[in-house]
């Protein structure tokens, strides 16, 4: 296994500790949280660009990576769900284009094809992942922020939903002779 697809790996497992930390009522515990999420985008920043820049791309880091993506953002909206900091709206929304993206990627597999993540799909892990990183960071400031902490990161969620959107209908038009669509 290369140093890209371990990489990937590492994110999975650190999907579920960051969220066990976010769900420890301490600051500190946020403080931790913070960083393995912090910590963990940066893997999926350093994947990509350590198999580009030597020749390691593979059909299972194509696969994973957006899986692993999928799985560390995911906990994140959810524990901003738990904990009132935004509501169900934007979670569902994004679990609906994970689940329609990772459909077509199902489909693409069967006919021999990997669909690796497109330029807003990218775009879209990237707001994701600011947008979390400001909204854990309000929870670990929040005298400094008092209220105006929940709005800000409702506003960076949204805007990252918008190119969650964006990305989907991407995705499904670029792929619709997968789905037969005509």
């Amino acid at each position: 296994m290369n140093l890209p697809n371990k990489l990937t790996l590492l994110r999975v497992v650190l999907a579920p500790v960051f969220m066990a930390f976010m769900m420890i009522d301490a600051p500190w515990a946020k403080w931790i949280g913070l960083l393995i999420f912090a910590g963990a985008s940066l893997t999926d920043m350093l994947d990509g660009k350590i198999a580009r820049s030597r020749g390691l791309i593979t059909t299972f880091g194509k696969f994973a990576d957006p899986l692993a993506d999928k799985m560390l953002t995911t906990a994140a909206f959810i524990i901003f769900t738990y904990k009132g900091i935004t509501g169900p709206w934007p979670l569902f929304i994004i679990l609906i284009r994970e689940f329609a993206v990772s459909g077509i990627r199902l489909v693409a597999a069967a006919d021999g094809e990997v669909i690796a993540a497109s330029f807003w799909g990218k775009f879209k892990t990237v707001t994701q992942m600011i947008a979390i990183i400001a909204g854990i960071l309000i929870m670990c400031l929040p005298g400094i922020f008092l209220s105006s902490g929940n709005i800000i990161t409702s506003i960076l969620v949204w805007i990252s939903v918008l190119f969650t959107i964006i990305s989907g209908i991407e995705y499904i038009v670029n792929n619709r002779k997968l789905l037969k669509f005509k």
